[in-house]
């Protein structure tokens, strides 16, 4: 595919002959396919809804709204989307249709959107801008009107973690001032001086300026505000307008979804790369508790370099762990860290002091440089193999220490190494079989040590649809089973189990504990189980001896 790609099928109104031009100077490209409506465009602040199909060059399709039967919302302007979207919609007219091509630069870059989007990928995007609602009214209610006085910086805004750093200042209509400040910090979500605020700043980039019209909703509503500080007071019901200027902010994210790894940007970073699971890292990293006292110091000495070890090896603690994979090279970030993700209620004897029991920790931690592990695409098909079974040994050895869940996700890895093997000869095809069956055995173990039968249940009979005489898979999933109480399922893959490996030790046993479990049952349900499992000579299972 290219400029000359086949048109798209023909949509409602008046079609027009296709024409290109470009946008800006940065390569992005607009292909008309139907004209909207009037005159308008959307603006930085609105929130517009489009159906769209992504797909590559080639032709590849990625991703398409229209698929799935639901409109795309977003704001534009906000960051939420590739820059391409925000620069390209910005140009179009409501229930205009345009087919926007768009270079890497202004999509996903160097590092590409695993697996979907390859690295420095041109991409192309058929869009059709279906509405939009004005930014203007912040609110969408009246309540808060937005004008703003000087455009802001980039395109990234504030969100309800960060810690924003605001000039304003409020007056009333007769042009009487009730607050002001030439420099004030606070957390979005937790808002200042009057609930417009923390509303207001979260639509506002960096070194923006706007007059906003503040209705009572979002001021200090019936009960007004009394004098204080020198300032006058707010009468009750009163509209006001404030000046408002966004100096900056700290982006603050939550690392963890459970909120118990929190991280603040004190320094930007540099590009969007990002290290990945079994990286190698360099950082400054400084370890403190809540009193100030410093336990940790890696990387600040000039003799001893910066800190260097490898991403989810235990190399460092979980909460560092998972916070350097969020960093960009050159970033700077205060991380809070909860005990569970830190060094629980174990006291903990460190470089510098020891860390009590169940201690929130605090790091300051800097990224100086980075190598990732190679990702599959980047890999020959040898290499592929090799990774995955690298992957898999590792996956083995954190099941044998006790850390399932850290053993699925090297599993998973390496199964991902392998996935996909068009390229694969007839040998490798058989190995990575071999492979992702093991796998998928070993997930299957982890999950019966997590108690999650179900799944155990669906890995097994994953493996015995392509092979349907793997005593492993047979046995794995007759625990299962066992576990769920379903024993007569169980009793018929530990059976057929028996029948190919009749001397197979852990099958018998297992035999003999479904056996127990059945006893344990009431009178009826023994008595059924009994007939099930007779101990007859016709009865037992090829291989079962007498005392089995």
């Amino acid at each position: 595919m290219g400029e000359d790609f086949d048109m798209p099928a023909a949509h409602d109104g008046a079609d027009v002959a296709p024409s290109m031009k470009e946008i800006g100077k940065q390569g992005l490209k607009k292909k008309l396919v139907k004209e909207g409506e009037g005159r308008e465009t959307p603006e930085t602040g609105d929130e517009v809804e489009v159906h769209y199909t992504g797909t590559l060059l080639a032709g590849t399709k990625f991703d398409s709204s229209r698929d799935r039967g639901t409109p795309f919302k977003f704001t534009l302007g906000q960051g939420n989307v590739i820059e391409g979207w925000d620069i390209g919609i910005k140009t179009m007219k409501k229930g205009e249709n345009a087919i926007l091509t768009i270079p890497p630069e202004l999509a996903y870059g160097e590092s590409g959107s695993p697996p979907t989007i390859p690295p420095n990928a041109m991409l192309q995007f058929d869009v059709e801008l279906l509405s939009w609602v004005s930014g203007k009214d912040i609110c969408r209610d009246g309540g808060i009107f937005k004008n703003i006085v000087v455009e802001g910086d980039k395109r990234e805004k504030p969100k309800d973690l960060d810690e924003v750093l605001v000039k304003y200042e409020a007056r009333l209509e007769d042009g009487t001032v009730v607050g002001k400040s030439a420099g004030v910090d606070f957390t979005v979500k937790e808002g200042h001086f009057c609930p417009a605020f923390a509303l207001a700043v979260k639509t506002m980039k960096k070194r923006e300026k706007v007059l906003l019209i503040v209705k009572p909703q979002y001021g200090f509503g019936e009960s007004g505000k009394l004098a204080c500080d020198g300032q006058s007071a707010v009468p009750p019901n009163a509209t006001l307008q404030i000046d408002l200027e966004l100096v900056s902010w700290k982006t603050v994210s939550e690392v963890t979804d459970d909120k118990k790894v929190i991280k603040k940007i004190l320094k930007e970073g540099e590009g969007y790369d990002r290290p990945n699971e079994g990286a190698i890292v360099k950082v400054n990293l400084i370890g403190k508790l809540q009193d100030g006292t410093v336990f940790l110091n890696k990387g600040h000495g000039e003799i001893e370099g910066p800190f260097e070890f490898k991403t989810d090896e235990e190399q460092v603690i979980e909460g560092v762990d998972m916070a350097v994979m969020s960093m960009k090279k050159g970033e700077v970030a205060f991380v809070t860290i909860s005990p569970e993700y830190a060094f629980g209620s174990s006291e903990s004897q460190q470089e510098l002091a020891v860390v009590p029991p169940n201690s929130t920790v605090y790091y300051e931690v800097e990224l100086l440089s980075f190598v990732k592990e190679k990702e599959s695409w980047e890999m020959y098909t040898q290499e592929k193999i090799e990774a995955a079974e690298s992957k898999k040994e590792e996956g083995n050895a954190l099941f044998k220490a006790g850390k399932y869940a850290k053993a699925l996700k090297r599993y998973d890895k390496a199964v991902g190494y392998i996935e996909y093997g068009s390229a694969f000869g007839e040998e490798e095809r058989k190995k990575t079989k071999e492979l992702r069956a093991a796998c998928d055995l070993n997930k299957a173990a982890c999950k019966l040590k997590q108690r999650e039968y179900r799944e155990a249940v669906e890995l097994c009979t994953k493996v015995l649809s392509g092979e349907e005489e793997n005593v492993k898979a047979l046995y794995r999933r007759a625990e299962a089973y066992m576990e769920t109480d379903e024993l007569e399922l169980a009793e018929f893959d530990i059976k057929k189990a028996l029948h190919i490996d009749p001397s197979n030790r852990e099958v018998k046993s297992e035999y003999r504990k479904l056996k127990e479990k059945v006893k344990g049952y009431n009178k009826r349900e023994a008595k059924f189980y009994s007939k099930m499992l007779g101990k007859t000579k016709d009865e037992r299972p090829i291989g079962v001896d007498a005392e089995a």
